[in-house]
């Protein structure tokens, strides 16, 4: 496949992946951002093919899926293990494996051919990530997580579905919503779902261009769920 951006060499992309980090006092070692603009490049290819992302190119990648990631991974320890859930095209996943490189990142995506672009994608990029055809729930059943990340997958009430009988195979999840999490936590809590389980709000910014705070919720389960 030829690079979807016009007449642009690979140190031109950077510089334009530079301008949108530095108009947004967004910070990066230049082999990230170089990385990151591979990614990019790779990722909006493959947008011509399959519905991976709606953010096609650098100024929307930087102040939606740079800045929810990277806010994502300042709340991740060293050296942890991450389970990407419905991983999509990679945010935040790849994202994490690039800027994040002491983590042991995998992603699962259960839409087969979106899993297949992000194996291509990987391979590319040249990052080892696991990368399963699978639901994550079938993950789980044969790994184990420190961490399970997850955005624009799905509302609470079915986070919380999904997961609440694979609590011994994770950690933690943490979960990147929008404003409407307050009404997605009380329909979980309205249904049940809530009952022994921790649900805090670790992280509120602002995304450039939204009037609305992002959150980042860090989800526990206290026991198993019998």
């Amino acid at each position: 496949m030829n690079s979807i951006v016009p007449d642009s060499s690979t140190t031109a992309a950077i510089e334009l992946l530079n301008k949108s980090l530095h108009r947004h006092k967004v910070g990066l070692a230049d082999e990230h951002a170089a990385k990151l603009a591979e990614y990019c490049d790779l990722l909006w290819e493959w947008n011509a093919q399959l519905n991976l992302t709606r953010h096609t190119d650098f100024e929307q990648f930087v102040t939606r899926d740079l800045i929810d990631s990277l806010r994502l991974a300042s709340h991740i320890p060293e050296e942890q293990s991450v389970l990407d859930v419905g991983a999509g095209g990679g945010v935040p996943g790849v994202v994490l494996a690039i800027t994040r490189p002491d983590l042991n990142v995998s992603m699962a995506e259960s839409v087969g051919k979106k899993a297949k672009a992000l194996k291509d994608i990987c391979r590319k990029l040249r990052l080892s990530v696991p990368v399963h055809a699978a639901r994550a729930e079938d993950v789980l059943k044969k790994h184990h997580y420190d961490v399970l990340t997850l955005r624009a997958v799905a509302p609470l009430r079915k986070i919380l579905f999904w997961f609440q009988r694979h609590t011994t195979a994770f950690g933690s999840i943490l979960a990147i919503k929008g404003p409407r999490w307050v009404a997605e936590r009380d329909e979980a809590d309205k249904e049940g779902l809530l009952a022994g389980v921790d649900l805090d709000v670790i992280d509120e910014y602002p995304t450039p261009g939204h009037d609305n705070n992002s959150v980042i919720l860090s989800i526990r389960y206290q026991r198993p769920v019998a």
